[in-house]
């Protein structure tokens, strides 16, 4: 048996501790470099990575501008986390808790900083009146899948993600408490999704939008490398509503924006028209 850890009565920040992200990882916060942000010639300007939340934003403008809408033209520029982009005095200004996706909209030289994944959503559907219920009951409904994603995911990358993935060590105590939510959380959408073509109903919106990165592409194997582990083929409904989205060619290019890792001809670290597209291949 392990010696047992006994807290110490202050806790005091230890460097060599936090795996991974340990050299960027550390108890304050503002920025640590003197640094602009690029800028491009569209209306947004979005400083991201294609992780999952910030493959929920790419989805969102790239569904836009399948419907036609211009004016959701947008710049995607890369933010390596890995390497403390994060912390630039650029991006500090326009998210002041150093997470991707940062958003920025120009808004006809009045611009508008918007951060937090579900918030970039929310605003850009309201601005565009799309893919945001009218009704007030799918609305509610979408509303309350949307903050289900806020409020469950952290268990699933902060909690099971990074002791599955990440932690320098594997300890049993945190794999079986975040396995458990994880596979709890899976089997609430699955149990939703039975009866529910989409998150709020027949209705394809940014709830789907803002959960199919992190519990769609988990179930489809994509996530952590976890699939057998958490046996996601248990969870059908949840696989079929994935492919559903996964027939979309927005949400295929989505997925790929900001992304700098993986097989070559399935990255777009920048973007900033569809013809950044060209030579990509979109299939899952």
């Amino acid at each position: 048996m392990s010696e047992q850890y006994v807290p110490p009565k202050v806790w005091t920040f230890n460097e060599e501790n936090g795996g991974k992200f340990s050299n960027i990882n550390k108890p304050t916060s503002g920025s640590r470099e003197e640094k602009k942000l690029p800028e491009g010639k569209h209306p947004f300007q979005l400083y991201s990575l294609g992780t999952p939340n910030g493959v929920k934003v790419t989805i969102m403008f790239e569904e836009l501008l399948e419907l036609g809408i211009s004016e959701a033209e947008y710049d995607a520029f890369i933010i390596n986390i890995g390497e403390g982009d994060q912390f630039t005095s650029g991006f500090v200004e326009i998210n002041p808790n150093s997470k991707i996706p940062a958003l920025v909209d120009k808004n006809n030289g009045n611009p508008i900083s918007v951060f937090e994944s579900a918030s970039i959503l929310l605003y850009l559907a309201e601005k565009f009146d799309r893919f945001i219920p009218k009704d007030i009951e799918s609305k509610t409904k979408m509303m309350n899948w949307l903050f289900w994603q806020v409020g469950s995911a952290p268990y699933l990358g902060g909690g099971f993600g990074h002791f599955y993935a990440y932690a320098p060590e594997k300890f049993k105590y945190p794999l079986d408490r975040f396995t458990m939510e994880t596979k709890r959380q899976l089997d609430v959408l699955d149990k939703h999704l039975e009866k529910n073509k989409f998150i709020a109903g027949e209705e394809y919106t940014i709830a789907d939008m803002a959960i199919f990165p992190w519990y769609g592409l988990l179930a489809k194997g994509t996530l952590y490398d976890a699939a057998e582990f958490l046996s996601v083929h248990e969870y059908k409904n949840v696989i079929r509503w994935a492919d559903e989205l996964l027939s979309r060619k927005a949400v295929l290019k989505g997925r790929l924006v900001n992304r700098s890792w993986g097989d070559e001809d399935q990255q777009v670290p920048e973007r900033h028209s569809s013809s950044d597209f060209d030579g990509i291949r979109l299939d899952f």
